[in-house]
This record gives structure tokens, sequence and C-alpha cells, in this order.
């Protein structure tokens, strides 16, 4: 999740209509087209709440190639491999990105400048590939569980972790949370969402979860609730330690948050 842009200059309106909000939300978070019609703090504000609402898109359509090729009679790893492209494909592979690049930031015994130079280069130390390998082995392996028990599972697992995955990114961009850079993406979102309307916002989501399951029964509903929870609960212990570590928060770090509440949200519910 990284940008070159950064906050006007000048003070903008308190508040974005939701139609700028979605636009940003869907122009930062993805490919989809999506022509961002404002780049200030109403516009990221609200457009980081309308984060989820990116997430839950990605989501349905990342179920599309895994359920065809269930239904052509492929194996659940062959989904769940499938299932994972597609989120990748429409974050130009940002968020992957961040997580290799804030993998190799913690990693380095450097002081916060250093380490914020050493994420910023283009090239992938040896802490981000183990990061990325070991990530992506086991959102696969995960997901080709809760598709071994059935598409259900696999398709609301699917759309459960990629909206839980922006919703962290809700969460992180909260009042209090400082940018570790002056420019960038992560400048333009830090601290641009009240904390209240943030957590108003993450309580909504964990009960929507557990609604959309209760059809799979109370115990699937109360799962998926607490893989929410503990998904962004994860999320929170990257997000502090980055804020230690760097002083702050960027575009890479705002990546490694994402995909760390994406890939617990799998776990949990592949622990049911």
């Amino acid at each position: 999740m990284t940008a070159s842009h950064s906050p006007e200059s000048s003070p903008p309106a308190d508040r974005a209509p939701l139609g700028d909000g979605i636009r940003f939300a869907f122009g930062t978070l993805t490919v989809l087209p999506a022509r961002i019609t404002r780049w200030d703090r109403p516009a990221a504000r609200t457009g980081m709440l309308c984060a989820p609402l990116a997430g839950l898109v990605v989501g349905l359509l990342a179920t599309l190639p895994g359920l065809l090729l269930l239904l052509l009679g492929g194996g659940p790893l062959l989904a769940a491999a499938a299932t994972l492209a597609v989120p990748a494909v429409l974050t130009r592979g940002l968020h992957l990105d961040g997580l290799a690049d804030t993998a190799d930031g913690l990693g380095s015994a450097k002081p916060a400048e250093v380490a914020l130079r050493i994420m910023k280069q283009s090239d992938i130390g040896p802490f981000g590939v183990i990061t990325l390998l070991l990530v992506l082995l086991i959102q696969a392996a995960a997901l080709a569980d809760l598709y071994a028990e059935d598409w259900t599972h696999g398709a609301l697992a699917t759309v459960l972790s990629a909206v839980t995955a922006r919703l962290a990114l809700t969460l992180a961009s909260r009042a209090g949370v400082p940018p570790a850079r002056p420019e960038g993406l992560g400048a333009a979102v830090a601290g641009a969402v009240p904390g209240g309307s943030a957590r108003l916002l993450a309580a909504l989501v964990v009960l929507v979860s557990a609604a959309a399951a209760l059809p799979l029964g109370v115990p699937a509903a109360l799962q998926c609730g607490a893989a929410v929870a503990a998904a962004l609960g994860a999320a929170e212990l990257l997000l502090r330690r980055c804020i230690r570590r760097f002083g702050g928060v960027t575009g890479d770090v705002f990546g490694a948050v994402a995909e760390t509440a994406g890939t617990a949200a799998l776990v949990v519910l592949a622990l049911g």
C-alpha cells in the first residue's frame, strides 16, 4: 500500500462525500477502475472508513476462480491457490510487497531511519523472502482446509479474510497513529480516522461477520466473529511494534498489517 501523493497543504472541509471516500478506498487499495476525485484529509478519513467495502468486493471476486475450479473437479489446494492469486492481482501485490519490506525493516538491526531506507529499496532481502513464503504457505494451507470441508466454508473465509484485512487498515489509520515519513500514502491516511469511528466500525464488522455465518450454525457464527476479533488483535500487535521500531507507519506497514490480519483470520477459521 504505497503512493507518491501527499495530503493537500490547504485546510480542506471537515467532511468528504461518501462517493469521494469510496473512490479513495478503491483507488488506493485496488486496481479496480475508480478515479480519485479528492486527495485530502477528509477524503482519506472517509476512504479508510470505506476500506472494508473494498475488501468485500475483492473477497467476492476472489471466490470465483476457486469455486469454478472446484466445480470442474479441481482439488481444494488448487482452488485455494487460485483464490489467493486474485487479491494479489487486484492490489498489484502491494500488500505482499509491504509485508516483505516491513519484514526486512523489522529484521534489520539498524536505526529507524536506516530501516526505513531499507524498506524503501526496490529489492527484497532475506527476511522479506522468508516472510512472504511462510505467509503465503499458511494462507494456502488454511484456505485449502476450509475448501476441503465444503465450498461454503472456503468462500465465506475468503470474503471474511479480505474484509478483515482492510478493516485492519481502518484501525491503523485511527487518530494517534503517527506517520514515519512526511510523504506517501502512510502520511496521507495516518491519524485520519477518529478512534471512536474506527472501533465502532470494527464492532459492526464483527457482528455482521457472525450474522453472515449463522446459516452454518451458531458455532460457525461465533467462530467467524472470533476470527475477525483475533485477526484485528494480531494486526494491532504488529502495528504497535512498527510504531515503536520506525516511529510511525508507512505504506509498507499498512500492507503488512493487512496481510497479517487476513492470514490470522484464515488460520482461526481453519482451526474450527
